[in-house]
């Protein structure tokens, strides 16, 4: 099956993206747009759930325009997301009880803390492969359970569906019919056996949290279902088959399908990710364990993860909150504009640290300031600091894996800045690879789906389809390298725990 098109929905935290593959695996077609973020209170962080639906679906629009298809043309639908962000609704009618808890709140901090102290870690640990953190999804769906007047009871009459966003979207494009969610957005619910493949029994009798609510399991290349015409411009039939969270499917899209892979998603957030195969391997450097895929009915394969809360987030803050550049495209520029950071150091714990530190009352640093420091190194610290975190991940992965990383293949955002990928690689001391095609959320999506429908035939045809368009190689001697590395730890520590007096 060469003739069509897939479609590929890649939801990410602050825009719905549109790509349209042909059998090549090259765009025909794409659409973006932003959608609004919420921020009731410091720490908290919300988005609308319908607001996302009716963006997603006037994207879809402008990328079947764009492309020149029409949705007839389709084989296929693939869904990639930002994942552990929480949504509730009404099976009834289809509206949410509440606004969507995004994966960066840290409302349930508290709730956490709780967990931990009462010994809970281990055991969290070795079902969900996850350390317990306001991170995940299971602890948000506590909290609207909790907050929202007969949610519970609603909930425990079978009255309430959970899902991420992806679970969100196979909803709405079947007209409701699908409640279904993969392996791989499971696993990041902190709800989810992974060695078992099931939803917990223990953890959701200690968050108290009805079975009821929770979707079906599926594997991430797969038929979930078929669109429904009313909600899919008419159109009947076309097969929602891939679905994945968004950093199992740049795994997937980098072609890094063996054990040892590895990549880093430079987004909102940044993710780095080393495939273990269908070798499950828990962390002891506080990194994350998770599925990353199911193949129809293949056994699945694990993956480690390092999840880094803010790096692109950063330069959105740059530009609406400190108003001090009006688009990302300047960075580089004003960054260059400086011959180094001069000591300015920025850690972006905006929402408070992620892997390996894993502290929610961490808060933003800028250190290093003096009286001759410019736009250009605040500019700089910002984007140093991707690559400072990104070291931070690997080294722990290495630590657990026993595996030294040969080169890191890098997508997302950031990867077409060439100042961040040739910082990265300094920093790193190995290449950095950045392929032709940086939207590989989408694209993996787009390669789960059509593996499910025959439009492409096996992983190794995919795996040919990876073109590579610059390789970083290390500039900088070892020495400088390490000193970079070394200061970069003492603002660190200087942020943890800043937050901690204040709630």
């Amino acid at each position: 099956m060469r003739e069509g098109y897939v479609l590929s929905i890649d939801q990410g935290t602050t825009g719905s993206t549109v790509l349209i593959f042909d059998h090549d695996g090259q765009i025909k077609g794409r659409a973006y747009s932003e959608f609004p973020q919420y921020y009731p209170k410091p720490g908290w962080v919300e988005h609308d759930a319908e607001q996302i639906w009716l963006v997603t679906v006037k994207v879809i629009a402008e990328a079947l325009r764009a492309a020149n298809v029409r949705a007839s043309d389709l084989q296929a639908i693939g869904i990639t997301n930002q994942r552990e962000t929480t949504v509730l609704w009404d099976r009834a009618t289809g509206k949410p009880v509440a606004r969507a808890i995004v994966w960066q709140d840290r409302r349930s901090a508290r709730c956490c803390d709780g967990l931990n102290e009462r010994g809970f870690e281990e055991m969290f640990r070795r079902k969900t492969g996850l350390v317990i953190d306001s991170y995940f999804s299971g602890t948000k769906v506590k909290w609207l359970l909790d907050h929202v007047d007969g949610l519970r009871a609603r909930a425990e009459r079978g009255e309430i569906a959970f899902g991420t966003i992806d679970c969100w979207l196979v909803w709405q494009l079947t007209g409701g019919k699908v409640h279904a969610t993969d392996y791989s957005n499971a696993s990041r619910t902190l709800l989810y056996n992974i060695q078992e493949l099931r939803w917990d029994h223990d953890i959701l009798g200690l968050l108290d949290i009805p079975r009821a609510l929770l979707p079906e399991v599926r594997p991430s290349s797969g038929i979930f279902g078929s669109t429904d015409p009313e909600m899919f411009f008419g159109t009947h039939g076309i097969p929602v088959a891939g679905v994945a969270g968004d950093q199992q499917a740049a795994l997937f899209g980098q072609a890094c399908h063996g054990p040892g892979l590895a990549k880093n998603t430079y987004g909102t957030g940044s993710f780095v990710l080393m495939n273990t195969g269908r070798k499950l391997v828990f962390s002891k450097e506080k990194l994350l364990t998770t599925i990353a895929w199911g193949i129809g009915d293949e056994p699945v394969e694990y993956a480690l993860e390092g999840a880094i809360f803010i790096t692109g987030a950063a330069v959105q803050w740059l530009r609406d909150g400190l108003k001090i550049i009006r688009s990302a495209a300047e960075t580089a520029e004003l960054a260059r504009s400086v011959a180094g950071n001069e000591g300015v150091y920025f850690v972006p714990a905006l929402v408070g640290l992620g892997a390996p530190y894993w502290d929610p009352y961490a808060r933003g640093l800028l250190i290093g300031i003096t009286r001759g420091t410019t736009q250009g190194h605040v500019v700089r610290a910002v984007l140093e600091s991707m690559a400072y975190q990104t070291r931070d991940v690997i080294e722990a992965m290495q630590r657990d894996s026993g595996i030294i990383l040969k080169e890191l293949r890098c997508d997302g955002g950031a990867s077409v800045n060439g100042l961040v990928m040739q910082f990265q690689a300094d920093i790193l001391g190995v290449p950095v690879e950045v392929p032709r095609i940086v939207e590989t959320t989408a694209l993996g999506a787009a390669y789960l789906a059509g593996l499910a429908t025959g439009f492409w035939s096996s992983r190794a045809e995919l795996a040919e389809k990876w073109q590579l368009d610059n390789r970083y190689t290390p500039q900088i001697a070892e020495a400088e390298r390490q000193r970079l590395f070394r200061r970069w730890h003492k603002a660190v520590d200087r942020c943890k725990g800043w937050a901690q007096d204040d709630e």
